[in-house]
Order: C-alpha cells, then sequence, then structure tokens
C-alpha cells in the first residue's frame, strides 16, 4: 500500500517545513493515520498533513500560510471528544497542540492558573494541590484530555453542578485567528475591556480561533467530602429523586445517576460496591466544612428517601468515596470491554423528563436490536448514553448511528438540547437542523463569518448548510420523520 498522502500543496508544505521544527510536519501516511479520528470512531479522514507546533509564532505562520494558500485548518488537543470536531480536512493541515504543554503559573493568592493549552486537565490540579487548591471541571477523561480541547468543548464533569462547567471556570484565552492575528478573550480583573467575548469562543469547537494560552480559576479543596449512593426499584423515582433534591433548595457537589444495565456493566471492572439490584443508583455528593457536610447529607437523606430510595449507603471515608466514584468515571472503559465499540452521545433534557427518556431508550433498545446502558450527570439534565455495537458489522454501525440519531431527537422534543459538553461537531449537523430554525442557524454563521471570513477554520462542522437542513428534513419526511438507518448521518 502506498505510504503517502496525495500532496495537492508542495509548495505549502515547504513553506510549513521551512517554520516549523525538523520532524514537526508529517505527511505520510503511516505518520497522519492516528491523528485520522477523535473519540467519534464512526467518522474517520486522514489530513493532508499535521503540524506540530512549539512557540505561539510557529502556531501564527501556520495559519497564515494555510489562508495564503486556502487550505482548511483543523485545530486539534489530545483527541478525546466524542463528537467529531477534531475530524481532520482531507485537504487541510491538522494543527495539533500537543506540545503545548507547560503549566506556565500557579498563583495561590489569586486562585489562578496560566497553562498552555495541551497540559491535561487532571494535571492542572496536580500542580495546585501544595497550595490547598483544585481546577473544579472534571470530566471523566481528565486523565488524559486537555485544556484546550475542555476550552473548545466546553466540558463540564461529575463536579458541574455545583461548580460549574468550563465556562464558569475560565478567566481569560489567548489565541490566533485563521489571518495568524493574536487575540485575547476575557482577563484577570473582574471585568474586561470592551465586548465580552470570552462565552463566545468557550465551546466554539476551534471555529473562531486556535487557543494557545488558557487562564483558570482554583478553587480551595474542600475541608470534607462525603457520597450516598441512593438506589431506585424504578428509573423514574430516581428522575423524581433528583428533582425533588433540586427542588427542596439543595445543589449537591455531584449529583449522578446510573440505570442497572451501567452498574452491571461497570461493576466487574471497578468494584464500586454498587447495588445491581436496583432500577437506577444515584450519587449524591456533599463537600464543604464538616459541619456543612453533615447537615446537607442529612437532609438529602431524608429527601431520598422521601422519593422512595430502596436503599441508602453514605460512604464512610475518602476510600469509600473515591471507590463509589470509580465506578461512574470508568463506565466508558467498561463499555469498551463488553462491547467493540461504543457509541456515545450527551442531549441534555429537563430534569422532570428522565423517567420519561430513560423508557424512550429501552424502546429504542428493543427496536434497533442494541444495549444501551445509560449514565448521566442528572442534576443538569445531561444524557451519556453508551450504545454497544460492532463497529465490524455495517448493518450495526447504521442502526447505532440511528439509535443515537433518535436519542437526540427525543431529547429536543422533550425541551432539551442536543449537546450538553460534547459538542456538536460532524456528529449532530442533522439535529442542529431540528433544534434551529433558519434565522437562528444563519445568526451562527455570521459568527464564523466574523471570525473567519473565509471559513478555513474547521470547515463543515457545528453549523449546518441550508441544503444540509433540507436535504434532511425531506428524508426525515420520506422515512415518517423518525431517523432510520438509511438516513444521511454524517
Amino acid at each position: 500500500m502506498d505510504q503517502s498522502v496525495v500532496i495537492e500543496h508542495p509548495e505549502l508544505l515547504a513553506a510549513l517545513r521551512r517554520v516549523l521544527p525538523a520532524g514537526a510536519l508529517l505527511t505520510m501516511a503511516e505518520d497522519t493515520q492516528p491523528y485520522e479520528c477523535d473519540g467519534l470512531t464512526l467518522i474517520r479522514q486522514r489530513p493532508m498533513a499535521v503540524a506540530l507546533p512549539v512557540t505561539e509564532g510557529q502556531v501564527a505562520e501556520v495559519l497564515h500560510l494555510c489562508r495564503a494558500f486556502g487550505v482548511p485548518v483543523v485545530p486539534r488537543g489530545a483527541g478525546t471528544g466524542l463528537a467529531g470536531s477534531a475530524l481532520p480536512h482531507a485537504g487541510g493541515v491538522l494543527l495539533s497542540l500537543a506540545r503545548f504543554n507547560r503549566i506556565l503559573a500557579v498563583d495561590g493568592p489569586a486562585r489562578t492558573a496560566t497553562v498552555q493549552p495541551g497540559v491535561r486537565n487532571l494535571a492542572i490540579s496536580e500542580a495546585a494541590a501544595p497550595l490547598g487548591m483544585y481546577y473544579a471541571p472534571d470530566p471523566s477523561s481528565q486523565i488524559a484530555c486537555t485544556i484546550g480541547g475542555n476550552v473548545a468543548e466546553n466540558s463540564g464533569g461529575v463536579h458541574c453542578l455545583k461548580y460549574g462547567l468550563t465556562l464558569h471556570n475560565v478567566l481569560r484565552v489567548r489565541g490566533y485567528t485563521m489571518a495568524g492575528e493574536a487575540v485575547e478573550f476575557g482577563g484577570l480583573a473582574l471585568d474586561a475591556p470592551g465586548l465580552d467575548l470570552l462565552p463566545l469562543v468557550i465551546g466554539s469547537e476551534g471555529m473562531l480561533a486556535v487557543t494557545t494560552e488558557v487562564t483558570v480559576r482554583l478553587v480551595p479543596k474542600p475541608q470534607l467530602a462525603r457520597c450516598i449512593m441512593a438506589s431506585f426499584a424504578d428509573v423514574a423515582d430516581a428522575g423524581d429523586a433528583v428533582a425533588a433534591l433540586i427542588g427542596a433548595g439543595i445543589i449537591p457537589a455531584g449529583l449522578e445517576m446510573m440505570d442497572q444495565a451501567a452498574t452491571r456493566l461497570v461493576e466487574p471492572f471497578a468494584n464500586a460496591g454498587y447495588d445491581l439490584d436496583a432500577a437506577a443508583v444515584l450519587l449524591c455528593e456533599s463537600d464543604g466544612t464538616p459541619e456543612e457536610v453533615d447537615d446537607e447529607i442529612l437532609r438529602m437523606t431524608d429527601v431520598l428517601r422521601g422519593a422512595r430510595a430502596t436503599r441508602i449507603q453514605v460512604s464512610r471515608d475518602e476510600a469509600e468515596r473515591l471507590l463509589f466514584w470509580a465506578g461512574r468515571k470508568n463506565a466508558f472503559p467498561a463499555a469498551g470491554r463488553a462491547a467493540p465499540a461504543y457509541y456515545c452521545t450527551d442531549g441534555t433534557i429537563p430534569r422532570k423528563h428522565i423517567g420519561t427518556m430513560l423508557r424512550s431508550i429501552q424502546d429504542m433498545e428493543r427496536r434497533y436490536g442494541l444495549a444501551c446502558p445509560n449514565v448521566f450527570h442528572a442534576g443538569d439534565g445531561n444524557l451519556h448514553p453508551l450504545v454497544l455495537f460492532d463497529d465490524a458489522d455495517p448493518d450495526s454501525v447504521a442502526r447505532a448511528e440511528a439509535f443515537g440519531a433518535e436519542i437526540l431527537e427525543e431529547s429536543v422534543r422533550l425541551g432539551g438540547t442536543v449537546t450538553g459538553e460534547h459538542g456538536v461537531g460532524m456528529e449532530k449537523l442533522n439535529q442542529m437542523c431540528s433544534q434551529f430554525d433558519e434565522p437562528s442557524l444563519a445568526a451562527f454563521r455570521g459568527v464564523k463569518r466574523a471570525f473567519d471570513p473565509d471559513g478555513l477554520l474547521n470547515p463543515g462542522k457545528v453549523v449546518p448548510t441550508l441544503h444540509r437542513c433540507a436535504e434532511y428534513g425531506r428524508m426525515r419526511v420520506k422515512a415518517g420523520n423518525l431517523p432510520f438507518p438509511e438516513l444521511p448521518r454524517f
């Protein structure tokens, strides 16, 4: 097999080699293949080249040169994203920020850390630990995912209910536009001059600028944390318990749910001590001073009992608390052992519809002939269904894609949204057509043009074209308004 890619822009590649260090431009197929997809393995595409800059000046030069040649650029972090946001462009350059991996400063008095985008999420907390602080957003992939990717997707984590998403924990983002111009969003002051564009760039999935530096907010480590594991005989009861906790004015540090299929999936993997007879399990965490935690644990226990919990177990020590969470955080690796492949999407629904959604997913399991354990951030209704399938079987792949599409369509129908923290990428373009009308999509395209008038930075993602929406609408009508396997997902 030919081990080289077709070089359509030899002059560009020669120019890139002049500005990048030796070995920092990959063009051979065997070198670019590891970059052919992110965590969404259903779609793959090798790039023309992979650039691995080590300085901001090199990033600016790569962008400037690619724009001059009219060549698309796709930014990439660790590649743990699950929506295809980092899928390469076949005729473009994939810009990896993996070598931007330095923690630049940890400021204890200011409670901030300034880092490069290739720094792992967990590494920030490890660096801040000697000061008694940590970085709150904690996605399950935190041992591998990078802060640049977290900024691109507005990632959350199991403690996002109390401490917020990436958006609520980032103070400043520095980067470069497709033209190679430096831009900065937010700042270290309480308010930044001019328009507040920080919330715009966080979650923009690499469409507006390439991040090169991030300043995050650090929070003090709580004196104590304890976790309740509550069992329920019915998923609807667990959903009602979530609503009851929030309705009682309690904001747990973490509030996660797993259905029976999920607990039975992860227990052999994590040995977390889950109740395998329960239809659903809630993990409810409290943190703060010992007095605050004792009071909140008592209040949550009363609410959970009133919501028909069949069993309540409170972590006895820190080791048991971490064990409770180990099962939840290892759901994805456990799914990888249970099936050849899994597909995880992340629609978000109103909390009151959790039971309805889980029953709908059970019906989908029967219709599509695929298992789907469910783990999700119950506190904010962010679903993480794990559709198990065989990626070597085209029919199984088609059914998995259709299964995921129907979950997203149902999320919209229930008054929710197609994504909570994974982003849209390539995965959810069709469902963007379902959620937003054309004037809204036109406004999104206008924002993109303001930052990237040539449409070269991560093109073809997040915001669907008018033609795509029209075609998707016709196919849905033809299929009886249901996302059948034959519908074009990607």
